[in-house]
């Protein structure tokens, strides 16, 4: 796509909020977003993330979109209230990143949930029928337990999901392994806490990202125009804050839970 007077970005910087699970809708308004950043060509971008977590493979698309943005445009993320799990793995996409001090960070890890109702659905007479291709089919189904063989093939899928995540980090952060999983244990800190284990690199709210990040690509820091890519949101959704949750149970929906991708691997705060 060809855009009139490009040369006028070049004196603006952009600025992408990632705000609640990421997953699904959002990856996909990001990664647009994204696509508006390189083809308009603006000199900065500043991430705003305020987010629990999310799936691993939405997770992962932004970042590698982020990857591939970092030779053209300079980038700086700024953590909000939460910033954990598959929200921190985004945050490895940029060349910078502001926390203020008390965010909520870290989780770094991955978690598989399933449930086993087996013995409620004894006692209310409920039994299932199953035809499978193979004896894995069914892994994690509901109405029986986890047999040693499920257990060790689940725990080989969250261990090696974990180990990208790791390596994530510490290449980007330039932190050796070791060093990553020392904290990488799914423990939550605070961004003051980030900032002494390496993992951000100043403390300071979204307004001292933004600075930083003009001074970064040459622009006056007090006179830089910000464009917000991000889409609208719907009018209910400013009524009601986090808009795919507002009808959660109120315990899961502050707990950064999505209910959506329920069974899948994912990267959430959990306190």
């Amino acid at each position: 796509m060809i855009w009139p007077f490009k040369t006028s970005f070049r004196k603006r910087i952009a600025r992408i909020e990632v705000s609640g699970a990421i997953a699904g809708n959002t990856r996909e308004q990001v990664i647009k977003a994204l696509k508006t950043v390189e083809e308009r060509r603006y000199p900065g971008l500043l991430l705003r993330i305020d987010s629990p977590g999310g799936t691993v493979g939405d997770s992962q698309e932004i970042h590698a979109a982020l990857l591939r943005l970092q030779p053209s445009t300079k980038i700086v993320a700024s953590f909000g209230n939460i910033s954990a799990s598959g929200g921190v793995y985004i945050a490895m996409g940029a060349h910078h990143i502001v926390s203020n001090p008390g965010a909520i960070t870290g989780s770094i890890g991955v978690i598989l949930r399933g449930n086993n109702l087996e013995r409620l659905l004894d006692k209310v007479g409920v039994s299932f029928k199953v035809i499978k291709s193979g004896p894995y089919k069914d892994i994690l189904a509901f109405d029986r337990e986890l047999i040693p063989e499920e257990q060790s093939i689940l725990q080989a899928l969250i261990d090696s999901s974990y180990e990208q995540f790791v390596g994530a980090v510490a290449e980007a952060r330039k932190l050796p392994i070791e060093t990553v999983k020392s904290f990488a244990d799914g423990r939550v800190f605070t961004g003051e806490q980030a900032l002494s284990l390496g993992l951000v690199d100043r403390l300071g709210g979204e307004a001292e990202a933004q600075r930083w990040l003009a001074e970064l690509v040459s622009l006056d820091p007090d006179k830089v125009e910000v464009d917000h890519l991000e889409e609208p949101k719907p009018f209910w959704s400013r009524l009601v804050p986090g808009r795919s949750q507002a009808s959660w149970p109120p315990g899961l929906a502050q707990l950064g839970f999505d209910l959506t991708t329920s069974g899948l691997p994912l990267w959430l705060y959990r306190p």
